[in-house]
């Protein structure tokens, strides 16, 4: 099927890439005189901005999950059950939204979809600034904000795709990994910032940015302004949304929907499809519930620790080890990368439930391992993955492959909320669904092993 695409035409060495319009009039990274022309400089722009918007995508998010540890202290009459669907419901927009957002930029350019998916986030963070200080807020509104926190989660999908464009396939994993790197740098973000910030009062008190609340916690009465947590993004929205108009150009490759149908004829669609919810799945399903984890594992002890004192750690070290995987998949293949990730992926899952019916907080410390255990190998497989799929795929099927993986395991929130909803529900612990996902990850090692990985596969990566 043939793609409407701009043609490209061949680089005046004396001048750089850049129109003086939105589109760009030719783009061709593999070509080197183009890319000492100008190019490396606007593509490692490009990445810089788009890279600044995917962190806050990826804050707003992991807002809910950020949040929802503290509503019961604040007041909120909320069940177990109801506090994993608000952990859940970001994973569920999110994925479907990337549904929507791997088709947008061949169609609408990275500049508009960069700047506009960005301010959209502005809707979620008001939202829910004034939805924490009411707490006879009704669930059913607390739902829509949390479904509306995923419009974070869809950006995913046309950012890195975009960037895919921009580079050549020699530097390809490591641009990937830099911007969802740093991009999921952004759950860890929310995750730290949220505890402090909520302690003072910003702006010398002023009073437009609502009263403090009392949060109650074994008896103990604090005030806290919880909507700081979402009023201290606010402002850099509005600036990096702003950015990406004044800044970002367009890559002249253009397809329509139906043109970008062709992706799901080809069997490494599936396959990468697969890898990627074991590795990024698995990534955004823990990093969504591990506040809650913790709390419902450990918190009816003794001295129990605050979740978010912790929780921020392990989407810290799998976005730590995504920017290096990067470089590292670069030097030795993608593929084998995965391989290593994925054996330690089941290890640490087969662990996890050692230490997740406790008789103290002694063994908290094992639990926390076994967790950054997978957070770690996760992240290392998440840069390996999308090393993986520029190698196997041409540029523009490329993007749309990348953009349909990662809307599938962006599910992983919701999935795990659900997972662990039930988990607890029936048995009054998580360890059925970490045995589930041993499995899992398990026949995700042998398919990689099989289709990319061994000697004499028919597509090495």
């Amino acid at each position: 099927m043939s793609v409407a695409a701009t043609p490209v035409k061949p680089p005046n060495e004396q001048s750089g890439p850049e129109p003086r319009g939105t589109w760009l009039s030719h783009w061709d990274p593999e070509n080197e005189a183009l890319w000492a022309a100008g190019g490396s400089r606007l593509a490692w722009r490009t990445l810089t901005i788009t890279t600044a918007n995917l962190l806050l995508a990826f804050i707003i998010w992991f807002l809910v999950s950020a949040l929802v540890v503290r509503l019961p202290a604040l007041g909120f009459q909320l069940t177990t059950g109801q506090l994993f669907w608000l952990a859940a419901m970001p994973g569920l927009a999110g994925g479907t939204l990337r549904l929507v957002h791997m088709f947008l930029v061949p169609i609408y350019g990275t500049r508009s979809v960069v700047g506009w998916s960005t301010l959209s986030l502005l809707l979620p963070a008001l939202g829910w600034f004034f939805a924490v200080q009411n707490p006879q807020t009704p669930f059913v509104v607390l739902m829509g904000l949390a479904f509306m926190a995923g419009l974070g989660g869809g950006n995913f999908s046309s950012f890195m795709p975009s960037t895919s464009l921009f580079f050549p396939k020699r530097l390809q994993g490591t641009a990937l990994a830099v911007q969802a790197g740093i991009g999921n740098f952004g759950v860890s973000v929310v995750q730290f910032v949220t505890p402090w910030i909520i302690t003072v009062s910003l702006l010398g008190g002023a009073t437009f940015l609502g009263e403090a609340q009392v949060m109650t916690k074994n008896g103990v009465e604090t005030p806290v302004f919880m909507q700081n947590a979402t009023a201290v993004f606010i402002p850099f929205i509005v600036i990096f949304g702003l950015s990406a108009f004044a800044f970002l150009k367009s890559v002249p490759v253009k397809a329509n929907f139906g043109e970008q149908m062709d992706i799901f004829r080809s069997r490494h669609t599936w396959s990468m499809t697969s890898l990627y919810m074991m590795t990024f799945g698995a990534f955004a399903g823990l990093a969504g519930t591990f506040p809650l984890l913790i709390a419902k594992c450990y918190g009816g002890l003794e001295n129990a620790p605050d979740p978010l004192a912790f929780a921020f750690l392990g989407p810290l070290v799998g976005s730590l080890l995504r920017v290096v995987g990067g470089p590292i998949s670069d030097r030795f293949g993608g593929a084998r990368v995965t391989q290593v990730a994925g054996l330690g992926m089941v290890a640490c899952a087969a662990t996890v439930p050692m230490f997740t019916t406790p008789d103290s907080v002694a063994e908290f410390p094992f639990f926390v391992m076994a967790m950054l255990g997978l957070f770690a190998f996760s992240g290392v497989g998440n840069a390996s993955t999308f090393k993986q799929m520029p190698m196997i795929f041409p540029p523009r099927q490329a993007g749309g492959v990348i953009g349909f993986t990662a809307a599938i395991a962006a599910y992983g929130p919701f999935v795990f909320g659900m997972m662990f909803a039930g988990a607890f529900a029936a048995y009054g612990n998580p360890n059925v669904v970490f045995y589930g996902l041993a499995v899992f990850f398990a026949f995700n090692v042998a398919l990689n092993w099989w289709m990319y990985a061994r000697r004499n596969a028919a597509t090495c990566c």
